[in-house]
């Protein structure tokens, strides 16, 4: 049985840094865990943004700069960044995304077979969520799960509210 284990937005920024929450803090030993144990390939997603990020869209409802390429905020969490280097055998890819989900990342499963998907990482309710929704539009026959302890949002109510969300479009909370 072949499997992906989706990491989404591990990044400094996100954890401990401008957007980073307690929430976020407190999955990391978890999401190191599972990374670690997972019995399939990884790929990793990075919010990734340039000088211009306050004139984008985002930018202008969300005028927190972050994750801007090349800073220490854009890189993945210490914890995490062993598992992000070539010599890893199990990694597939790190796509940079410059907005919420990856459409490069679909793109690359759509040739794979995988026989399940898995989801993990932050902000449950943007990122986490608008990557699983692309990659269950691509493979709509491949089991989606999501990682429910491995996951965080920037409150406890919007984790639930997008994993309902999740659930409804018949991805499974695990």
């Amino acid at each position: 049985m072949s499997k992906l284990l989706i990491v989404v937005d591990m990044q400094n920024d996100f954890v401990t840094g401008v957007l980073g929450t307690k929430e976020a803090c407190n999955i990391v030993p978890d999401v190191v865990k599972l990374v670690d144990e997972f019995d399939g390939d990884i790929a990793f997603t990075k919010d990734t943004h340039h000088d211009n990020y306050l004139d984008t869209q985002e930018g202008k409802k969300l005028p927190v700069v972050h994750c801007i390429e090349g800073t220490d905020g854009w890189e993945i969490i210490p914890e995490l960044k062993r598992y992000t280097t070539a010599d890893n055998k199990r990694l597939i890819g790190i796509f940079n995304k410059p907005t919420f989900g990856s459409t490069e990342l679909a793109k690359a499963l759509s040739d794979k077979d995988y026989d399940e998907i898995f989801f993990c990482g932050v902000c449950t309710g943007i990122c986490v969520i608008s990557n699983a929704m692309l990659v269950k539009a691509t493979l709509p026959e491949t089991p989606v799960k999501i990682v429910e302890s491995c996951c965080a949002c920037v409150t406890p109510e919007s984790h639930n509210t997008a994993l309902e969300a999740m659930k409804t479009c018949q991805m499974e909370i695990i």
